[in-house]
């Protein structure tokens, strides 16, 4: 059986004396001479390897550099200096993949060190640069070879393959569903959903101008109809939404809430009353159809938020939008567009704000999340009517 190797401290010590000597001198080769004596006599040292590798820089030896490196990182994976210059070794030598995997490696690491040396952090920045050139030359190539294939996809392609390159590509987070109430598994955690899901949002666009002048009414005496979409309860702490509370610059009118009517706003506003009628909308007694005009006033914020559950899709028809006017749900931020609806998932964070002088309406509905087939809509109403009733029966 072969002999465990020896370690002679005293003459590791010695000899790397030697070697920062002779780098001092700019005696390369001897320094390195001499670093490979000292890693000898205590190859467990990790501290010498990375003086090995650095002479062997100096020297023009990559090779050599490379395998002092490799052995500083068999002692230690996380020493930062090893990846560090690891990462340059690959950036210098055009070896693209396993740059930017040791640069990501190098960037981690320097995120958990509280001080980090100017010259350092100007290492760091240069390796930032050359990463993000690097990725913004790899996404063009794969956008100009996917080009060739995209007047094949439809709405959901587009948007998946789009969705999957950006995160491939350290350039896009996914977003999950984060519900407040209930959650249904397994469904697909789109941002906003694809408009072909929804047929009848033409039916609804159509009626927008008549939508819009019936909210123009109803405004001009809106009486307790008009509200704060925030309401609070008293000794709530301060948080996100405080600026919001009991105020109307988030103010709504709801036409249904939690399945019923509003009849005096209804009433008023006969046209979009039978359009509701008319939709395919998520009707679940005592919790659904929700439907409302949403203002919000100049120079106010939602704050970033998710709802109560993904069994549900959120409708925005856009009534009265001035610029400056945005939505953000997850990854993606949208414009409204006057006259225009899309759908999202209200489970994914999403907020939005408007940074004009004048006031923002959209009317807002729910529907079922279109990946619900019918037989699963049919089975969470019974759910939630027995659920309710049998709450309502405990609590009597």
């Amino acid at each position: 059986m072969a002999s465990e190797t020896q370690i002679d401290p005293a003459t590791a010590q010695a000899a790397n004396a030697e070697g920062m000597a002779a780098l001092r001198a700019g005696n390369h080769d001897l320094a390195i001479s001499a670093f490979m004596r000292a890693t000898k006599a205590d190859p467990s040292a990790l501290p010498l390897w990375s003086n090995l590798a650095h002479a062997c820089r100096l020297a023009g030896n990559s090779a050599s550099e490379r395998a002092a490196l490799n052995s500083a990182l068999a002692l230690d994976r996380t020493d930062f200096g090893a990846q560090l210059r690891m990462a340059q070794l690959h950036q210098r030598l055009g070896e693209e993949t396993e740059a930017l995997i040791a640069w990501s490696g190098t960037q981690q690491l320097a995120a958990q060190m509280p001080d980090i040396a100017p010259h350092v952090a100007e290492e760091l920045a240069a390796g930032r640069a050359y990463c993000d050139g690097l990725q913004a030359q790899l996404y063009e190539r794969i956008n100009e070879a996917l080009a060739l294939k995209a007047a094949d996809w439809d709405e959901t392609e587009r948007r998946r393959i789009g969705a999957f390159v950006d995160h491939a590509l350290g350039r896009r987070q996914v977003y999950h569903n984060q519900c407040a109430g209930v959650l249904y598994p397994f469904l697909p955690e789109d941002e906003y959903f694809d408009r072909h899901h929804f047929p009848w949002l033409d039916q609804l666009e159509a009626q927008h101008s008549a939508i819009k002048a019936e909210l123009a009414a109803l405004l001009i005496d809106p009486g307790e109809a008009l509200r704060p979409y925030v309401q609070m309860e008293a000794g709530t702490p301060e948080n996100d939404w405080s600026a919001l509370d009991g105020s109307l610059d988030w103010a709504v009118c709801f036409l249904w809430e939690y399945g019923k009517p509003n009849e005096p706003v209804l009433a008023r506003c006969p046209q979009t009353a039978a359009l509701l009628e008319s939709l395919p909308l998520a009707r679940i007694p005592g919790r659904a159809p929700n439907a409302f005009f949403s203002m919000l006033q100049p120079h106010s914020h939602i704050p970033p938020h998710t709802g109560v559950t993904n069994t549900r899709a959120i409708i925005h028809l856009a009534l009265d939008i001035p610029p400056e006017c945005g939505f953000r749900v997850g990854n993606e931020t949208r414009e409204w567009v006057e006259g225009k609806a899309f759908a999202f998932d209200d489970t994914i964070e999403h907020e939005a704000w408007n940074n004009s002088g004048r006031r923002r309406a959209v009317l807002i509905i729910d529907a079922w999340n279109p990946h619900l087939s019918e037989g699963e809509c049919a089975a969470l109403v019974s759910y939630f009517v027995s659920a309710d009733a049998a709450l309502s029966v405990g609590q009597a």
